[in-house]
């Protein structure tokens, strides 16, 4: 896990930096450097939106966390790798694939080295110069994708013990890359665990561009506890716009150990300035800082608070990504193929004024997004809740009253999928006596080499008739119905779902129905443990 210290006083400096207007030294190729703009290879402007993945850690989360990423909105990713020296080594086959599915989902790469961190005051942490060493091994891997790669040459390589070296460091690494024949546009990182309070980039930052022979290369600032106020973020920000030196936000987040950060204006000042912005991190953080994760467990669907404020804020990612050009998109997403439906929903947790709806998730080539949940009434439907995941909580019903929900999915292109089947819930009446208090006796009356025949009887033990039935349970082993009487069957998955017919629609207090269905089985044919009846929880008898 990352290491963050915290950090003395920032110094102040009241150098100015040179005005520079550089134009690329060759036809471009790849990305560009241009008035301190970044360009891609079309020529046209881009700004970075997204987040960084720490691939070298969790290389088997990377390809569904890369749809994921994408599907959120981001343009580009920042993948985290390894030269070897501190972890296992990403060689150039591993680099090939990560930039393969980068390319797949239509986002600019962003690769860095993360050995070097601290170098100089953390354990381990190696030279930009071993770095550059790295990127020349992996060369077979970059050639031929500077419209998609740009290289990141070290993560944070100086901690706050000779980060006065960094300049000639970064010069040298630079230089090396040149020599060694990459032509990517290359990002290099702040000294000071990346937050330059001593401000050695930002006074030496027009020396490092003119040292690169094809004045290529971007500066990335990472923000944390030492830009805790507006005037610090803004300040620093500006002085390289007024410079034409091209800067970027690499990493930040909402919250550290080394100071809370004021993430608000990062993301207001990077957007009125037109810079690039890369949030820390995707998911999997540890060492304390698990608060900076923006999935959970690397599920999409369950998105923290960072994740939320990233993604769907103010100034955050959704409102404010383009794709870059070179996937065709013209600088917006192209997409035209709608997610597919949701599974049909459950409802649980049923009260006088609200129901809470769970489906199975939506599949889409990019991927999902998030979800729309419409109440439905004959022809009509009504919105009621976008959440990002799988479930949501309908409050502000009347009691006693019965409702059907629907769910539709939607992408990052908002393409949105067809409806998902119905779920009938029927709210408790206003006394809190629970409608659907009920008991479920279900049998199998035979049992053949792959079928079987099942009754289930339906009791309403409750003092209220229920009016309007929908049983609900999950098989085990993969059961399936294919036929059934008294009662109108769908199957999503292992879900189960039986409604009422018309002539036993109602149940009396006190009262039973019955119906009955032949299924199939494979393996084993266990019963289900647990019933739904309008979404209250059933005994079984």
């Amino acid at each position: 896990m990352r290491k963050r210290f915290a950090l003395v006083g920032a110094a102040v400096a009241a150098l100015v930096l040179s005005l520079l207007a550089v134009v690329p030294a060759q036809a471009a190729t790849g990305f560009t450097v241009s008035n301190g703009r970044l360009l891609d290879a079309n020529g046209n402007d881009f700004v970075m939106r997204g987040v960084n993945h720490a691939h070298t850690w969790y290389t088997s989360s990377t390809t569904q966390a890369l749809k994921d990423i994408k599907a959120l909105g981001s343009n580009t990713v920042r993948v985290v790798l390894s030269s070897g020296d501190r972890w296992t080594k990403n060689d150039a086959a591993d680099v090939a694939n990560v930039v393969s599915q980068c390319k797949a989902n239509r986002l600019i790469c962003v690769l860095e080295v993360h050995d070097t961190t601290g170098y100089g005051e953390q354990s381990g942490a190696v030279t930009l110069a071993r770095a550059a060493e790295y990127w020349l091994s992996v060369k077979s891997a970059l050639v031929g994708q500077e419209k998609y790669v740009i290289v990141n040459i070290g993560n944070e390589p100086h901690g706050n013990t000779g980060y006065q070296n960094w300049t000639n460091d970064t010069k040298g690494a630079i230089q090396a890359l040149r020599n060694g024949g990459l032509t990517h546009t290359i990002m290099v990182d702040a000294p000071n665990w990346g937050q330059d309070w001593a401000f050695t980039m930002r006074d030496n930052a027009a020396s490092v561009f003119a040292a690169d022979a094809l004045k290529n290369t971007v500066f990335s600032i990472h923000m944390y506890g030492v830009f805790d106020t507006a005037a610090e973020i803004n300040d620093y920000l500006n002085r390289f716009v007024t410079a034409k030196l091209p800067i970027v936000v690499g990493e930040f987040g909402h919250d550290h150990s080394d100071g809370n950060p004021d993430e608000d204006t990062i993301f207001a000042t990077t957007q009125s300035l037109k810079l690039g912005y890369l949030g820390w991190s995707w998911s999997g953080n540890g060492g304390g800082v698990e608060y900076l994760d923006m999935v959970t467990d690397f599920n999409a669907a369950q998105l923290t608070s960072w994740g939320r404020r990233i993604f769907d804020g103010a100034n955050g990612i959704k409102a404010t990504s383009k794709e870059a050009s070179v996937y065709g998109g013209g600088g917006g997403p192209t997409d035209t193929t709608p997610p597919s439906a949701p599974g049909t929903p459950s409802a649980s947790g049923v009260t006088s004024t609200s129901a809470t709806l769970t489906w199975s998730a939506a599949t889409d080539d990019v991927g999902v997004t998030g979800y729309d949940v419409v109440r439905v009434s004959g022809s009509t439907e009504t919105a009621v809740a976008s959440p990002s995941g799988t479930s949501t909580t309908v409050t502000g019903l009347s009691a006693g009253t019965a409702y059907r929900f629907a769910v539709y999915a939607r992408d990052a292109a908002g393409n949105r999928s067809t409806r998902s089947g119905t779920v009938d819930v029927t709210t408790r009446p206003g006394g809190g006596d629970p409608i659907g208090t009920c008991a479920v006796t279900y049998k199998v009356t035979g049992q053949w080499q792959g079928g079987f025949q099942g009754d289930v009887k339906v009791a309403n033990t409750g003092t209220t008739a229920v009016n309007g039935w929908t049983l609900r349970w999950t098989w085990a082993a993969g059961q399936t119905v294919t036929q059934s009487w008294g009662a109108t069957t769908t199957q999503s998955g292992a879900q189960l779902s039986a409604a009422n017919v018309a002539y036993n629609a109602t149940i009396p207090a006190g009262g039973s129905v019955s119906f009955g269905f032949i299924g199939s089985w494979n393996g084993t044919n266990p019963a289900p443990t647990s019933f739904a009846l309008n979404g209250a929880t059933c005994a079984t008898a």
